[in-house]
């Protein structure tokens, strides 16, 4: 399965000298919400159960990257993962793996009140908590759903829980709710969060993003200096996708990433698995790579290794959103997981 130029023995290389170790895993691409930004409101044609990967398939998968291609940390994503059946055993499952991977969740937080604990004690480490307003008429609107106390009850759970740090994403959009970056920082500050604020990317399943509505890195840190100190945060970065900043002159931290304005493709160690089990070597790629057909077809995990790396030896240099000839993902984020 090596390509020319590929070793043929490597972790998950690619031809630019990044080496992917972060794997984002989709559970599934249903959700519980319907944000704007997202779907819309009568939600999408989901995946026929067949076609997802089962428990087993996704523990196999998630072992061959661990244990032959390198992998140290395992996020689960969605669509919504918290309504993924039997959430719990795979992040035990997860968790056995010898090297153990650090594993974290991406969740709109609804459910998280129940699971939280559970979670933590099967070997979840930490949570994202997707969270754009504090205002509940606002949430309701945005999200087509009326769950901001479920959301804030989930983020309160995951910290008693010890799933430290507990990370809030918000995502601001012109004319809606970018008025809140300083009351959603001072919400963070005061229970203990760590806040990331993300530009609106071209992922949305109606593919109505403007760039000229998205509210850019800039203009979000503009805000927040109009409540807060902000300085660099000396912290080396790596291939985290947020640039970081002290609040204050204290150690809280608030986060910005800058995906479409800043990006940091030279950096990225990422790559994804989807819910039916298409290797993703960029969120916005266009291409995938089939590795559950070829474990249902009866491969061995030396050949589904082969075929991982091969995928990830064709990524590209960056996500070319800003070439002209740029086409937005034909999967939504939801299908493709965060």
């Amino acid at each position: 399965m090596t390509t020319v130029g590929q070793p043929e023995r490597a972790g998950l290389a690619d031809r630019f000298g990044r080496t992917a170790t972060d794997l984002r895993v989709s559970l599934t691409d249903r959700c519980n919400l319907r944000c704007t930004y997202c779907m819309p409101a009568e939600g999408l044609a989901w995946l026929p159960r067949d076609e997802m990967l089962g428990d087993a398939e996704v523990i196999r998968l998630v072992r061959v990257a661990v244990e032959r291609l390198g992998v140290t940390e395992v996020r689960f994503t969605g669509g919504e993962p918290l309504i993924r059946p039997n959430l719990v055993g795979i992040v035990a499952a997860v968790a056995g793996l010898s090297p153990r991977p650090r594993l974290s969740l991406t969740t709109n937080g609804i459910g998280l009140d129940r699971l939280a604990g559970p979670l933590r004690d099967a070997g979840l480490d930490r949570v994202n908590v997707s969270l754009d307003t504090l205002d509940r008429a606002r949430f309701a609107e945005l999200t087509r759903r009326d769950r901001l106390p479920d959301v804030l009850a989930g983020l309160a759970a995951a910290a008693a829980a010890g799933l430290t740090p507990v990370k809030v994403n918000a995502v601001l959009m012109r004319g809606i709710n970018d008025g809140e970056a300083v009351d959603l920082l001072r919400f963070a500050l005061a229970n203990g969060y760590e806040l990331r604020f993300i530009e609106q990317m071209p992922l949305d399943a109606q593919h109505g993003w403007n760039r000229a509505e998205m509210v850019t890195a800039e203009e979000i840190l503009a805000d927040l200096r109009t409540g807060f100190t902000l300085r660099p945060d000396p912290t080396e970065r790596g291939g985290a996708p947020a640039e970081t900043w002290l609040v204050d002159g204290h150690s809280a931290r608030v986060g910005v990433i800058g995906t479409v304005t800043r990006p940091f493709c030279g950096d990225c160690d990422r790559t994804r698995l989807t819910a039916d089990g298409q290797v993703r070597a960029c969120l916005f790629a266009a291409e995938e790579t089939d590795l559950r057909a070829a474990l249902r077809a009866g491969a061995g995990d030396a050949e589904l290794a082969d075929r991982w790396r091969a995928a990830m030896w064709g990524k590209k240099a960056g996500h070319g959103i800003d070439d002209p000839t740029f086409l937005q993902p034909a999967r939504p984020m939801s299908a493709i997981g965060g």
